[in-house]
């Protein structure tokens, strides 16, 4: 089977001379991503989590390599994809349901037929709303809702024109530890029902093992494949799983990993130390 993502040693230097330096972002990225898989993607700080993000979505081309997203060479940037990032980014102006809409409003094909079937994409949007607990929240502005709520109404915006892919960055980074696994749930649940592709990048290494398929491990800058994990525990998963000892193993095997590239360097800095101090 044709995997739907599809990186065959992608690099990425953002610039000629950094190129011509040959300092890459990322580099030699190989991957294979399956139609309604939920990928996530793990790593230390500046490690070309995001860079990965900007190749996906055809902001950035790669350097070298090739990436091929449903069958199709990535030549600029895709309509098939939903974004949600950790700041919700609402409209203050406009209320929940308008922000929802709004892709609706500017994106191909729907732009063109909005005004003629604004009841319809309304209702789809209040149907969607209401899948992640935000009925009755319609008309409410971004200013009256919480930050979970907000974040509830970033994502049903992502998904009101029904992507084939939803590409999220830290979408829950900065929410309390109660309203995360909430959203997890609500996550969880819209893409068991909707099948779509979703990426994720996150510190959190218990949600990206309680929402993935496969989590990947990405080294230091620059960013490679450090290590692929397939997530075997049985859908549909309930927040109990994140106390048996299965998902505290997956997690403390992902931990290792990432530790592992940082202990070299904080070795190097307790040796640079003590030969400051005895000098």
């Amino acid at each position: 089977m044709t995997a739907f993502v599809d990186f065959q040693n992608v690099w990425l230097a953002y610039n000629d001379a950094l190129w011509a330096q040959g300092q890459f972002a990322v580099e030699d990225l190989n991957l294979q991503i399956d139609e309604g898989e939920f990928v996530a993607i793990v790593g230390p700080s500046g490690c070309g989590k995001s860079t990965f993000m900007k190749l996906t979505t055809g902001l950035k081309q790669p350097t070298k390599g090739h990436i091929t997203i449903g069958g199709e060479p990535v030549t600029g940037p895709l309509k098939i994809t939903g974004m949600a990032f950790q700041a919700p980014s609402l409209l203050p102006w406009r209320t929940t349901l308008d922000n929802v809409l709004l892709p609706l409003e500017i994106v191909e094909p729907f732009r063109a037929s909005f005004k003629a079937k604004r009841k319809d994409y309304a209702a789809k949007a209040r149907a969607l709303l209401e899948s992640v607990g935000l009925g009755g929240y319609e008309d409410k502005f971004p200013w009256e809702l919480s930050g979970g709520m907000q974040q509830r109404a970033s994502i049903c915006r992502a998904l009101i024109h029904e992507p084939k892919m939803l590409l999220l960055d830290e979408p829950f980074g900065a929410l309390d530890a109660f309203t995360r696994e909430e959203l997890w749930c609500a996550l969880r649940d819209l893409q068991a029902v909707q099948k779509f592709n979703v990426i994720l990048v996150t510190h959190d290494l218990r949600e990206a093992v309680f929402l993935a398929d496969t989590v990947y491990v990405m080294s230091k800058s620059p960013g490679r494949i450090l290590a692929k994990r397939e997530i075997e525990l049985p859908r549909p998963r309930d927040l109990e799983v994140t106390y048996t000892p299965e998902f505290t193993g997956i997690v403390h095997e992902l931990r290792a990993h990432i530790g592992a590239m940082r202990k070299p360097a904080t070795i190097q800095a307790h040796i640079q130390t003590a030969g400051e101090i005895a000098q």
